[in-house]
């Protein structure tokens, strides 16, 4: 035989905000007794909406008469509607579906919530994650399998010219992870190659080369290799030079200020040079490096490397070998990269990003993020502006503005 489900009372109040609102809403109620199911509440530019679910009362004409009362003095509006049980549970296939605008539109807002609908899935809850300098929205999504998901609202954010990240809401987003970052053109802005190039005075050489390597077209440990025997003979101070000229991406150190406070760890694994990541690696904190080590004889670039080569499959196993000494899963790694020879690393990783990265990359990630500011990476962590500016400042620190 099946019980009966309870009567209960949802009680909708809209209205303009002001402190003391919930406080003397849930004042009247307490005289009816009764048990609180469920609360929700939220506030758009000082709008308030409270709903809350209560068991019914005895006496259903004075417990509306009282909230009615209530929503008068409060100058609010209340809604009293009558039903059976608590809300339905939210349904398997919990996702988190992060949206990434500069600016973000009503038109790609509703292509995107469309495409999610079209999947059967339903969105249960929106908060806004972040206003500046991008704008981000998190969707919690119920009734989705990820990797369908993924793939239709990939292809629709491409159409938007937003970026959409999916992810499954697992217990993994809340715990301690490894970062693991390609450095040229993702933690910093341009090619370290391309700058000892310039100083070699074989730029236009060395960028071709680099170009159809992160394009995929090339053998990257060949086309390396052919890189840096055209430095044959530049003088050493040339990497001192580099370094100094060197712009991490904008929001890079916020992320990594940030996320470390969580207990994050962070690596570095990069197809360029030890002698300038190991140095970028001591500024910010990084845990764990792997890079190539240019050779050095009397003073010069020889036009070698020392030791094997970190290729596209040594990048990966990098990540593998980090995410062991930090005593995570790989599956609780999160690689950002944004060439052809940082495929395998995403491929391998929990969650895999690309940053403002090839189009052959970007149809392999996981997600793509294509807005200019690192630290919006962590909006998809599900932390906010607002709390990373809250932990700044209480630190002492001024969240740094764009473009820094």
């Amino acid at each position: 035989m099946t019980t009966p489900s309870p009567d209960t009372v949802l009680i909708t109040f809209t209205g303009m905000d002001r402190p003391g609102v919930t406080s003397t809403v849930f004042t009247a109620l307490a005289a009816f007794g009764g048990e609180v199911l469920d609360i929700e509440q939220i506030v758009l530019r000082r709008r308030l909406v409270l709903g809350v679910l209560v068991s019914a009362s005895r006496d259903p004409k004075a417990l509306r008469a009282a909230v009615e009362r209530v929503a008068a003095d409060l100058d609010m509006q209340v809604a009293v509607e009558r039903g059976e049980g608590d809300n339905r549970a939210r349904r398997g296939g919990r996702t988190h579906v992060t949206v990434l605008g500069m600016p973000l539109r009503p038109g790609p807002v509703a292509a995107i919530a469309g495409r999610i609908a079209d999947t059967g899935a339903n969105i249960d809850r929106i908060e806004r994650m972040a206003r500046y300098p991008v704008t981000a929205i998190e969707l919690h999504v119920s009734g989705a399998d990820p990797d369908r998901l993924r793939v239709v609202l990939a292809e629709e954010a491409a159409r938007q010219s937003v970026d959409v990240a999916v992810q499954p809401a697992t217990l993994l987003r809340h715990g301690m992870r490894l970062i693991v970052m390609d450095v040229d053109s993702t933690l910093v802005q341009g090619e370290v190659i391309e700058m000892l190039a310039e100083r070699a005075g074989c730029l236009d050489r060395v960028a071709q080369v680099t170009e159809a390597a992160m394009r995929g077209e090339l053998d990257f440990e060949q086309s390396l290799r052919e890189r840096v025997a055209l430095l044959e003979g530049l003088d050493a101070g040339a990497l001192d030079e580099v370094y100094d000229a060197l712009q991490l991406a904008p929001g890079a150190r916020t992320m990594v200020r940030t996320l470390k406070r969580l207990g994050y760890r962070f690596a570095i694994v990069s197809g360029g040079f030890t002698q300038v990541t190991d140095r970028i690696a001591a500024d910010l904190g990084i845990d764990f490096t792997a890079a190539n080590e240019l050779e050095v004889v009397a003073g010069r670039l020889t036009g070698r490397i020392l030791g094997p080569v970190v290729d596209r499959a040594g990048k990966a196993e990098a990540l593998r070998r980090f995410a062991a000494a930090a005593g995570v899963t790989p599956a609780a790694t999160i690689a950002i990269g944004d060439g052809a020879n940082d495929l395998d690393m995403l491929a391998a990783a929990g969650l895999g990003i690309a940053f403002n990265a090839k189009p052959v990359v970007q149809r392999a990630a996981d997600t793509a993020v294509n807005v200019p500011y690192l630290d919006a990476i962590v909006y998809l962590l599900g932390i906010s502006r607002e709390e990373i500016e809250a932990a700044d400042a209480e630190a002492g620190v001024t969240t740094p503005a764009p473009p820094l």
